[in-house]
């Protein structure tokens, strides 16, 4: 009797984990699809593609429900930058980039500012979405293992939507184009064991993006 009314609580626990998760993402959703049409978009794709490559490289699923936030929200930071930077047809000079790099910090602030359950470790992922393998990356410079794994999910996945995708300034680039540029960044931008599970995903989700 007591092993199935404790199973009932943990079921109500959860169904009521998930429904606050809901209704706190709900807004922030809808601001960033309100925000711009093609963040909204990569966002999408982005939370499509984590969760293949997370299935790929057996994550758990509680890990899986965090890599769907972050990928949903990893450019939620874009919120604070100026349309004159955000939505710029041409290709940004030294200041403007230095500027649209802090979209990550701020995607932490806004994130951490939340009721978002489990929040603290989101915001430290999309923080570091954007630090490399070698240390070469940003905000932090953090290297390997010290760059949160669901992190560097996510950055992968993220760079692999966004080189597929048109933009203002240049053309989307092919398939074998993007993963040929992927393969050469694998060990320095890209954990070699993260990027090794991607080319059977992307042969199998391409026509996505036909």
């Amino acid at each position: 009797m007591w092993s199935i009314l404790e199973k009932l609580d943990n079921q109500m626990k959860r169904t009521a984990r998930y429904g606050h998760r809901f209704r706190s993402t709900k807004a922030l959703t809808i601001a960033l699809h309100e925000r711009d049409e093609h963040t909204r978009h990569h966002c999408d794709r982005v939370v499509m593609l984590a969760e293949a490559l997370g299935r790929a490289l057996g994550i758990s699923k509680f890990d899986m429900d965090e890599l769907r936030l972050c990928a949903r929200f990893h450019d939620v930071g874009k919120i604070g930058i100026p349309d004159a930077i955000l939505l710029k047809e041409s290709r940004f000079d030294d200041q403007e980039w230095e500027f649209m790099k802090t979209h990550s910090e701020k995607g932490e602030r806004i994130i951490k500012a939340t009721t978002l359950p489990g929040a603290d470790k989101i915001a430290k992922v999309i923080r570091h979405h954007h630090e490399n393998y070698d240390g070469s990356g940003y905000p932090d410079g953090l290297r390997a293992e010290a760059i949160p794994f669901l992190s560097q999910i996510v950055a992968l996945v993220d760079a692999y939507d966004a080189m597929r995708s048109v933009r203002p300034y240049r053309q989307a680039r092919s398939k074998d184009e993007v993963m040929s540029i992927l393969d050469s960044e694998s060990g320095w931008k890209f954990a070699p064991a993260i990027f090794e599970k991607f080319p059977a995903i992307v042969e199998k989700l391409s026509p996505r993006y036909s």
